[in-house]
């Protein structure tokens, strides 16, 4: 029976070394919050130059946060940082203004703060009168 189970599910020891990612690429730790003025995301990018490690993006109301972490050569050393493409992606309010989408790295985090525009009323049935 032991030898079953890796013939059916591979070696499952992959997804405990943290050398061996399960996926292709990483993605962002983020939290985000939601008020009537705006929309705000958080994203954890610690040890990264923001001019050159991070790009923002807006397409289609969706908004990317694209990382890179290089690994620096040190010789024999044991690391659990992943390096690498980091990605995540969200989609904005329907109400966001594009236009003014403003982003602010600060100490490993970078804050992306997109204001909302005002909403348009709901639509109402208008009452027919006869005369």
């Amino acid at each position: 029976m032991t030898t079953l189970i890796p013939r059916l599910f591979g070696d499952l020891s992959d997804l405990f070394e943290p050398e061996r990612p399960m996926f292709a690429g990483h993605v962002i730790r983020v939290e985000d919050s939601l008020t009537d003025e705006h929309y705000q995301i958080r994203a954890e990018l610690p040890g990264l130059d923001p001019e050159k490690d991070i790009q923002v993006s807006v397409d289609g109301g969706v908004l990317s946060i694209h990382a890179e972490r290089r690994e620096q050569e040190k010789g024999k050393t044991r690391t659990e940082f992943r390096y690498g493409m980091l990605s995540r992606s969200v989609r904005l309010p329907g109400n966001a203004d594009l236009s003014a989408i403003r982003a602010d790295y600060d100490k490993g985090v970078l804050e992306v703060t997109v204001p909302l525009k005002a909403t348009e009323p709901p639509a109402r049935q208008i009452t027919v009168n006869a005369k």
